[in-house]
């Protein structure tokens, strides 16, 4: 089997390159090893930069007919005071607002979009395990299907396979780990009507938990020190719905929900990115050229115009029959200053915030930078670009 562009992996980076190739005419095959895009606590913000790039490609209507919550200005609860941080009436673009939609509603939506195209090909359950060479040069991928082994030849193989990537670990490309000193554990818990609106962000000494509104449901991320499931496990499940209350006390009357151990994920929280994001043949993209804090909610989002840049960097040169290093570090070379820059960021709020609360037993001061956001809309207009713009969007280019 031989196409023009193999892509592994269909997560959000994966799948919109694969859109976007294919709606260039650019014949491209993309993998993904589960059988459906179902798998819950994953990202589901999905920021006005995002939207905007739905928009120029005018799926955004159709994106919005979906169920789905809309949050225009972000908040968070420190004690007993709410504070204001981020206004997002004044973002360029069309959408004011972070839509929060389960990630597989907007992968099955992506796909069904990228099929009407002919030379788009999803295959379900195939996972890339190895790398094929030509010599020196990435020239396909091995995959593991439910029929068995099979090869795939392609002149361009992308690696959109997580922070766990098993195609740079391949290509041996050197990662750097920044660190965290946070993990987060994920579960869900009833939404009532009554349910104070700025729900989202709730910090108490020593403990941290976000909502995210899943309409019926929240969506929970609390966080805990990196390493510490253990000891939470150790302190066992009546311990952790005692510390989800103290958090975010309008859930207390609901935490009976998480029952088990089954009911909480585990997501351990890593901060890296590739030294260097290619090889002849082989690009990395999104997670696995630079995993995110979860900080921000902007992962999804930074791999999305990941994709959108390949794109308009790359269709030139497959049109004219090849990519070069060269095109391929034009890819690395426009993204990596607001991969940096997000990932200093998430660095900064991760050490001198978000640790120094878990550490702590005494009440919160409310910093003086958070102090400052909450009282000018100025301010918070322009924390609302960092987090649902970014330092460097991306527009669709590909006519």
């Amino acid at each position: 089997m031989s196409d023009t562009v193999c892509i592994t992996g269909g997560g959000p980076a994966g799948m919109m390159l694969g859109y976007l190739l294919a709606r260039a005419g650019i014949d491209v095959t993309v993998l993904e090893k589960h059988a459906d895009f179902f798998r819950d606590f994953r990202g589901d913000t999905i920021h006005p930069s995002t939207l905007e790039v739905m928009d120029e490609l005018g799926l955004l209507d159709g994106l919005l007919a979906i169920e789905h919550s809309e949050l225009r200005e972000i908040g968070i609860r420190i004690g007993d005071e709410s504070l204001p941080v981020a206004q997002l009436d004044r973002v360029p673009g069309r959408c004011k607002f972070v839509a929060l939609m389960p990630q597989w509603d907007f992968l099955n939506f992506l796909g069904a979009q990228a099929r009407r195209f002919p030379s788009f090909h999803l295959m379900m359950e195939s996972e890339a395990i190895d790398l094929l060479r030509d010599g020196s040069r990435v020239n396909g991928v091995r995959v593991k299907t439910p029929q068995g082994k099979k090869e795939i030849r392609a002149d361009l193989v992308v690696a959109c396979d997580g922070r766990h990537s098993t195609l740079r670990e391949c290509a041996k490309l050197s990662v750097l780990d920044i660190g965290a000193p946070i993990d987060v554990l994920w579960m869900r818990l009833s939404k009532y009507a009554s349910d104070p609106p700025e729900s989202l962000g709730n910090v108490v000494p020593g403990g941290i938990l976000v909502a995210i509104d899943r309409r019926a449901y929240y969506q929970c991320a609390f966080v805990i020190r990196k390493g510490g499931i253990g000891d939470v496990q150790t302190r066992g499940i009546e311990a952790l719905r005692q510390d989800v209350a103290r958090a975010a006390p309008f859930l207390s009357d609901r935490v009976a929900e998480i029952a088990t151990w089954d009911d909480v994920k585990l997501l351990t929280v890593k901060i890296d990115r590739l030294q260097q994001w290619h090889v002849p043949g082989l690009l990395c993209i999104g997670d696995s050229a630079h995993a995110m804090s979860p900080v921000g909610g902007v992962g999804i989002n930074l791999a999305i115009q990941d994709a959108v840049a390949a794109a308009n960097i790359l269709v030139p040169p497959l049109r004219r029959g090849g990519v070069t290093d060269t095109d391929l570090q034009a890819v690395q070379r426009r993204r990596e200053f607001p991969m940096r820059a997000t990932q200093w960021l998430q660095v900064q709020i991760q050490n001198r915030v978000l640790n120094k609360v878990l550490q702590t037993r005494e009440p919160i001061r409310v910093p003086a930078a958070l102090r400052f956001l909450s009282r000018f809309a100025a301010m918070r207009r322009i924390a609302a670009r960092i987090v649902g713009v970014g330092f460097r969007p991306e527009h669709v280019r590909i006519p």
